[in-house]
């Protein structure tokens, strides 16, 4: 059994709910440092890490990855092999020894190019911004898309009723049924996409199919609604 504690990062806001979530696997295995806040920074270099993961490359993941290195000398690795330090890229399926098991990296693009996740075989799975505690997730366009994302999804299900862990907000019972959920959504809305151009015109700009289809979203995420909305205009006219 690998111990799993999760340690909230102090950076909330609307894309970050109440913070990020860092965890800690078997006790030395660091996922997700989060921002480069001085107090939780301390924390986590009190514990002595082997090892830091980062499930994406978005600094409120990852900010405080480099001084943690520089602090304790645990590699940083991920899926971009330019944001790793003293350490190698991550590959899909590759096992990480942690205290008390192994644990499993599955390669899951759709948030960002780069968005991993981490399996904790019979207990759990790490999913960063791939599946959040409440809302849905941001497809970041052109570094995300909406295939990739889909894909995912049916990886994620696939492992069945593990607990998810998500980079923000509280755990979810299920990865399997969120996925699904996930998935029955963003088909839903492709469909209000494709409704939203039929009356617009086939070659309506993104700011103006956003207005139609969100057209109650909060202006502080306006931005992340737009990338959204390019990535599945990308899907749609791909």
């Amino acid at each position: 059994m690998v111990a799993i504690e999760r340690i909230l990062a102090p950076n909330p806001g609307p894309m970050t709910l109440d913070g990020t979530n860092t965890y800690v696997l078997g006790g030395r295995v660091i996922v997700d440092p989060g921002p480069a806040d001085p107090e939780h920074l301390e924390r986590l270099v009190a514990l002595r890490p082997q090892l830091v993961l980062v499930t994406h490359h978005h600094p409120d993941h990852t900010e405080g990855a480099l001084e943690l290195a520089r602090s304790t000398g645990a590699p940083v690795r991920g899926m971009d092999g330019d944001r790793c330090h003293l350490g190698r890229r991550l590959v899909d399926g590759e096992p990480i020894e942690v205290d008390g098991g192994e644990v499993r990296i599955l390669a899951t693009p759709g948030h960002t190019r780069d968005s991993m996740c981490v399996v904790v075989p019979g207990q759990a799975v790490l999913t960063g911004d791939t599946i959040l505690g409440r809302g849905t997730t941001v497809i970041m366009h052109p570094d995300g898309a909406v295939g990739p994302y889909l894909a995912s999804l049916d990886r994620l299900e696939a492992l069945g009723d593990l607990e998810a862990l998500p980079g923000h907000g509280d755990p979810l019972p299920s990865v399997a049924e969120t996925a699904r959920a996930y998935r029955a959504h963003r088909l839903e809305r492709l469909d209000e996409v494709r409704a939203a151009l039929e009356r617009l015109g086939a070659d309506a700009g993104v700011a103006e199919v956003t207005d139609l289809v969100y057209a109650d979203v909060d202006p502080s995420v306006r931005n992340a609604a737009e990338a959204s909305m390019a990535a599945q205009l990308a899907y749609l006219r791909g």
